[in-house]
């Protein structure tokens, strides 16, 4: 009988990471999972079993020690650890967590023979990105591409499914039980309009193709053994794209308890980020709900071509509306 492959993974808690981990062991992987809650990992993620090894590793990604000890004896390591949000009174910032961390896990599978690498990115991310979650996370993927690894990126965009984290704040925008309570927001970016005489901008509802969070897992662990991944980048979206206004729409009249009477409303996304600025500069920014950089992100598309994920990886992306009736609850309108 082969012996069954370990893959060390950082973020396994975490939305993403323990669907990824799930994924894993479904597929006869063996998992060192990463985790700063031991407590939360064993409600969180598969038990051991005889046929599902998953070993939890109590440590923190931008601990030398901790990721040592995560990779040792691993195969493969996927690494997800991210924030889209920074606190600076806690010590929660975009260099620590995307490019610090990064740089210790891509060094402790270096140190313990682990060539095989997957990274988490984000959809959008440049060097001249327009916030600074962008921006590490562009370089983070710089310290990747360098390690001399056998490496693979993966680039989501807006990741839903049951239980996620969009779909929490939609529910509770769309039952109008979370502010504004009288309408729905979503983020609008204003471009130059040549057609107006004196100047002046056109208001655009982004559009976004939501990725279900089952697809990104599968995406991640048919790369795992897959040759055709190594060196390459994947965009990871989902199979239908549909404007803000749209998508807000379609949770309120799918959610049970959806409010019929609200509406979408967008709010200028620069305005949003400026009004960040000025309630942090008295101390008050936190209070938001959104920082600069998600406002300035949500008024971007966020679209992408699935077709070399599809082809290399062998893997369907569901579409939003579809995707979203499957796991919501019966009773919705």
């Amino acid at each position: 009988m082969a012996q069954q492959k370990v893959v060390a993974v950082t973020g396994a808690t975490g939305y993403v990471g323990r669907h990824i981990v799930a994924e894993l062991v479904s597929r006869g992987f063996g998992v060192r999972a990463l985790a700063r809650d031991r407590a939360k990992a064993q409600q969180v993620l598969p038990a051991r079993s005889a046929d599902a090894r998953v070993d939890v590793v109590v440590g923190d990604a931008l601990e030398a020690r901790d990721v040592r000890a995560v990779c040792a004896g691993a195969d493969a390591c996927i690494h997800l650890v991210g924030i889209l949000r920074e606190h600076p009174r806690d010590g929660v910032m975009f260099q620590r967590a995307h490019v610090e961390a990064t740089r210790n896990i891509l060094a402790a599978c270096r140190d313990a023979g682990v060539g095989r690498y997957l990274h988490m990115s984000a959809l959008g991310v440049s060097d001249d990105g327009v916030c600074g979650y962008q921006r590490t996370k562009w370089a983070a993927e710089q310290l990747v591409r360098d390690s001399g690894l056998d490496w693979t990126i993966f680039r989501p965009g807006l990741i839903h499914g049951e239980g996620s984290h969009f779909m929490d704040v939609a529910e509770g925008l769309v039952t109008g039980h979370e502010m504004p309570w009288f309408f729905m927001p979503y983020f609008t970016r204003g471009e130059a309009d040549p057609s107006v005489p004196l100047g002046g901008d056109t208001v655009i509802d982004p559009v976004v193709a939501p990725v279900l969070v089952t697809d990104v897992a599968r995406a991640f662990v048919a790369a795992l053994d897959n040759e055709r991944a190594i060196g390459e980048v994947y965009n990871l979206v989902g199979g239908e794209a549909i404007s803000w206004p749209e998508m807000l729409r379609f949770v309120r009249d799918t959610l049970p308890g959806g409010n019929d009477r609200l509406e979408p409303f967008g709010v200028p996304s620069k305005l949003a980020a400026l009004k960040f600025k000025a309630m942090s500069l008295v101390g008050l920014g936190d209070l938001l709900p959104f920082d600069d950089g998600m406002a300035l992100m949500g008024g971007q598309d966020a679209t992408a071509s699935l077709d070399k994920a599809r082809e290399h990886l062998g893997v369907s992306f569901a579409p939003f509306r579809a995707a979203m009736r499957a796991y919501t609850p019966a009773g919705a309108h």
